[in-house]
C-alpha cells in the first residue's frame, strides 16, 4: 500500500502541466528537495484562492504528513475540492465513515478567498 501511495505522489508531482502559476512549480521544486515549509508557504495561498494544482498538492502533504501533521480528513478535503478523485478515494480507503463525513462537510463549507 505504501509503495502504491509513493508512486501516486511521484506521478502527481512529476506530471508535466500546462503553464501554471510559478508558485506551484516553485512549490514542487521545494517539495522535491524536501523543503516542505517552503512548499506549504507557496501552495497554501494559491489553494485558498482556488488553484486546483495547489489544492491537490496540499492534499498530498496532509496525506503523507510532510510539512504538516498527517491528517486524512484534511487530505480528503483538499483532494475533494481539487476534484482529484483518485487520490481522494485512496485516502478514503484509510478513513472511517465518520471521518469521510467530516471531510465532506469541510469540503462543502470551503470557499475560495
Amino acid at each position: 500500500m505504501r509503495t502504491l501511495w509513493a508512486v501516486a505522489v511521484f506521478l502527481m508531482l512529476a506530471m508535466p502541466r500546462p503553464v501554471i502559476a510559478d508558485q506551484v512549480s516553485d512549490g514542487i521544486a521545494a517539495y522535491n528537495r524536501r523543503d516542505y515549509a517552503t512548499a506549504l508557504r507557496l501552495w497554501r495561498p494559491l489553494a485558498e484562492r482556488g488553484n486546483s494544482a495547489a489544492q491537490s498538492n496540499l492534499g498530498v502533504m496532509y496525506a503523507t504528513g510532510r510539512g504538516v501533521p498527517k491528517n486524512n480528513v484534511r487530505a480528503y478535503m483538499w483532494f475533494n475540492i481539487a476534484n482529484a478523485k483518485t487520490n481522494r478515494d485512496f485516502v478514503a480507503a484509510m478513513m472511517t465513515p465518520r471521518q469521510i463525513a467530516e471531510a465532506r462537510r469541510h469540503s462543502r463549507n470551503w470557499k475560495a478567498k
